[in-house]
């Protein structure tokens, strides 16, 4: 594996592929819309949900220090048929991070399972870190869900490093960005993010609420999920998901690289059956910003499948 120049250049490249946005507090409370249907009652401290609409069930899950505002746009649209349920994990941007340096992903996927098990097979979409969360329920979980999109995610975050990244061979580097994560001082890690949030969107407007929106995010909560997304590999398990699966991803050619994206996505999910690999062009990492009607027609398309 070719390696990096420093930490700090690997975690800016590394941060490409999540999600940064605005949040609010507190345990799970159901917020609903005017026409909503209440959902059975549900608290956790390791995620909160606000459901809207009436219909069949659909769950978005945003990506690393999101807010569930990223899918707002998508669900406001979508609440006159389905019944929207906005996942947002504590810790990230801004709702509030109770477990010290304790483990990130394992409890929040556990929580999310059992969340999706006091509905009916609900359809999940996940952005980012939230793709790889529904493609784990899908693997671990088999009779949960009814199928999965994930958007601009992979089944091995390392793969951007190369074929050559393993688990085994990025854990230092996930030791030290971790470590650089909770020592670096907060106007360093805003000029970062802002940095981050150029790559991450081709949609200028969006990237101020971005920096604001990844500085509201608890620092332990931010260092430790990284790091273990960092190492976390679902590929040896895509032959157990049963459920249908689409892999939406960004093609971004203003870098001239546009064909790596597929290549890549292509490569990561062959061991997956029967995916269907969607390309969203002139998109970068937030695909519902740069291409909302595109992603939506695809998530329509999506949820009208079989």
């Amino acid at each position: 594996m070719k390696p990096v120049r420093s930490v700090r250049q690997f975690a800016l490249r590394f941060a490409i592929v999540f999600a940064l946005s605005v949040a609010a507090a507190g345990v799970v409370t159901p917020v609903f819309a005017a026409q909503a249907t209440p959902a059975a009652p549900f608290a956790s401290d390791r995620l909160s949900v606000e459901v809207r609409g009436q219909g069949p069930d659909v769950i978005f899950v945003p990506g690393y220090t999101s807010s569930r505002e990223v899918w707002n746009e998508t669900a406001e649209r979508l609440a006159a048929t389905h019944r929207v349920h906005l996942v947002q994990f504590s810790g990230f941007a801004g709702q509030a991070w109770s477990h010290g340096d304790g483990p990130f992903l394992a409890p929040a996927l556990d929580e999310l399972a059992r969340y999706a098990g006091t509905l009916d097979k609900p359809a999940l979409i996940g952005h980012s870190m939230g793709g790889f969360a529904g493609l784990r329920l899908a693997q671990q979980h088999p009779d949960l869900l009814s199928k999965v999109m994930s958007v601009d995610s992979l089944p091995f975050f390392g793969a951007l490093m190369g074929p050559q990244a393993t688990p085994e061979n990025l854990v230092p580097i996930a030791n030290q960005t971790k470590a650089m994560l909770l020592a670096v001082s907060p106007e360093m890690f805003r000029a970062q993010q802002a940095q981050t949030a150029v790559g991450m969107t081709l949609t200028e407007a969006k990237r101020t609420a971005i920096i604001e929106d990844s500085m509201k995010s608890d620092p332990q909560a931010r260092a430790t999920a990284i790091a273990e997304l960092m190492v976390a590999d679902a590929r040896a398990d895509l032959g157990k998901v049963s459920v249908p699966f689409w892999a939406v991803y960004a093609v971004d050619h203003s870098g001239g690289q546009g064909a790596l994206a597929t290549a890549m996505w292509t490569r990561e999910y062959a061991a997956l059956p029967d995916v269907k690999l969607e390309a969203v062009e002139n998109s970068r990492h937030f695909i519902m910003y740069d291409q909302p009607e595109r992603l939506n027609a695809l998530i329509d398309a999506f949820l009208a499948s079989d």
